[in-house]
């Protein structure tokens, strides 16, 4: 299956980008990744070729990521769908499966496990709120928003899921467009401020229209394109997972985490945190050795702590 990636970032998510990229070659991906950004392109890209809106950055044999500046005012967790859908009508529309994964994800799983999952349907992950009954007085609310715009339910769901990741094959296309359809109507008629993603108000006030994820969910009711789903096990979000592992708040995300410091304020390092440092030299280097070594060290060190904190507890 001819498959792409795509993740947009800004400021120092590019951390997450260069760990993302490494655990995926590392698991056998090999194609293309399209990185849509905001601001410069990272430091760790040594050099780049220009091609036809984007530059091209050699990772290793068969993989490289094409950056692509994007000038929008929207958040851009507001802007998955629309890259999504730039990708697959100007950059690469021969691409039979596109992938979206949030910049603060490290892939666990080898890649034909991803080609395999999406040719049985979108491609899902459960979110942290996983279960949320199809008659929770919010999801009747999103729904009440959706048909008073002459969308219609076609099924009804208890699960939520996160929209940090996504796999849509081609014949499903329709599905990011109704998403990003559903996004502008939020804003059109004043329940969202599409380039401020977590509003207080959108989450207080009906019909609670709260964040990038809950117009995809909303979607995924209006919809009858198959899905194929994990349940919050595919983050990291309980134990057990194999497949990713993503650093979602309240989680400080682990380029920025001062490990010591929160292991003795006790927060031990996350499973997160450990698979990004694992994955943040090669074939991406983003690090002097010197700052590996001693990140190598405090991770030890933060491990330990947090066992003698649970301990000196129990």
């Amino acid at each position: 299956m001819h498959t792409a990636i795509c993740t947009v970032f800004e400021k120092d998510y590019h951390y997450g980008v260069g760990a993302l990229v490494n655990s995926l070659y590392h698991h056998g991906f090999r194609g293309i990744i399209w990185a849509g950004y905001r601001g410069n392109i990272p430091p760790w890209v040594t050099s780049f070729k220009q091609g036809d809106g984007y530059q091209e950055f050699y990772v290793a044999e068969g993989c490289a990521i094409r950056f692509v500046q994007l000038a929008t005012p929207k958040h851009f967790g507001f802007y998955k769908p629309d890259f999504m859908l730039q990708l697959w009508e100007k950059y690469c529309p021969d691409v039979e499966a596109l992938f979206y994964f949030d910049p603060d994800i490290v892939n666990k799983c080898k890649w034909d496990f991803y080609e395999k999952w999406v040719s049985r349907g979108i491609a899902l992950c459960g979110d942290s709120w996983y279960l949320v009954p199809a008659n929770h007085p919010r999801r009747l609310a999103w729904l009440e928003f959706a048909q008073s715009h002459g969308f219609l339910c076609q099924r009804q769901l208890d699960y939520h899921y996160n929209s940090g990741f996504i796999g849509v094959h081609k014949s499903c296309k329709s599905i990011i467009q109704i998403w990003q359809k559903l996004e502008e109507l939020g804003e059109m008629t004043g329940h969202s401020n599409l380039q401020d993603l977590y509003s207080d108000n959108a989450f207080h006030e009906y019909p609670y229209l709260y964040g990038d994820q809950t117009y995809l969910n909303l979607t995924l009711m209006l919809t009858t394109h198959p899905l194929s789903t994990v349940g919050p096990d595919g983050m990291d979000f309980i134990p057990g997972g194999t497949i990713m592992s993503h650093a979602i708040v309240p989680n400080i995300k682990p380029w920025r985490k001062q490990l010591i410091m929160s292991a003795l304020e006790g927060s031990s390092p996350t499973m997160t945190d450990r698979l990004y440092w694992r994955h943040t030299q090669t074939p991406i280097q983003m690090y002097s050795t010197a700052k590996f070594l001693w990140q190598q060290f405090e991770l030890r060190c933060s491990a330990a702590i947090g066992r003698f904190i649970r301990r000196a507890a129990i």
